[in-house]
């Protein structure tokens, strides 16, 4: 009763359009949902992820959900996420996206889904990790656990959303893998919320690949379309 009191004094209102939500609805309205540019890279081997870390990284697989432009729906759903504290987003998104990534985390068999970490500095500043509740829904939907302790960002910068890829690559040393013996061996998935440059991903998943054995796929929830 006090919910749809409160339904009618504060509307709910879609994280991607700002209109009005219906009853039957989500946290997207079925409009924007079905605007949603999803990329499908669960089904192409061969995919923007894949092509952008050629050379750079022995990837097992690698998939983004949506693609990322400079206006639209997916950036308004980021930006909402990312800096006004709206963490249902990766929910609902991460409960979507993990039925298409389900038959690729068993062919591939992934151990563990790690979130790439904030700096403990900037996560007090924030409050959250934008990405934990995308990647406590895949979590829970694929039975996969999920270990945000295992990666750790050692050194604490500005944002990285303007740099470039070259300007990025100078900060060496920004993540290290705090993994024991019982860690050998495992297939990780390493999960961001935009692939730019990808020069923060290959970082992360280098410092993964020191643990002996260990694989790394990578999973995002947009790619950036130039």
């Amino acid at each position: 009763m006090l919910k749809n009191l409160l339904n009618l004094i504060y509307p709910e209102t879609c994280f991607g359009c700002n209109e009005l939500i219906l009853k039957n609805e989500g946290k997207i309205c079925s409009s924007c949902l079905h605007d949603l540019p999803q990329t499908f890279h669960h089904k192409i081997k061969e995919n923007n992820v894949v092509e952008k870390f050629y050379g750079l990284l022995p990837l097992e697989f690698g998939a983004s959900f949506l693609y990322f432009k400079s206006d639209g729906i997916v950036k308004q759903l980021i930006h909402n996420l990312k800096y006004r504290g709206k963490e249902e987003i990766g929910t609902y998104l991460g409960n979507i996206y993990a039925s298409d990534l389900k038959e690729l985390t068993i062919e591939y068999g992934v151990s563990e889904i790690i979130p790439v970490p904030l700096h403990p500095k900037r996560l007090k500043k924030r409050g959250y990790n934008q990405v934990t509740t995308f990647c406590e829904a895949l979590s829970n939907q694929l039975n996969i656990p999920l270990n945000d302790s295992l990666l750790v960002r050692n050194l604490y910068t500005e944002t990285q959303t303007h740099k470039d890829k070259e300007a990025r690559q100078y900060q060496t040393n920004l993540f290290e893998a705090k993994f024991k013996e019982q860690d050998f061996g495992k297939h990780f998935l390493l999960v961001d919320d935009v692939i730019t440059t990808g020069a923060t991903l290959e970082k992360c998943a280098k410092a993964l690949l020191e643990i002996p054995n260990a694989k790394v796929s990578i999973v995002t929830i947009a790619f950036t379309q130039s």
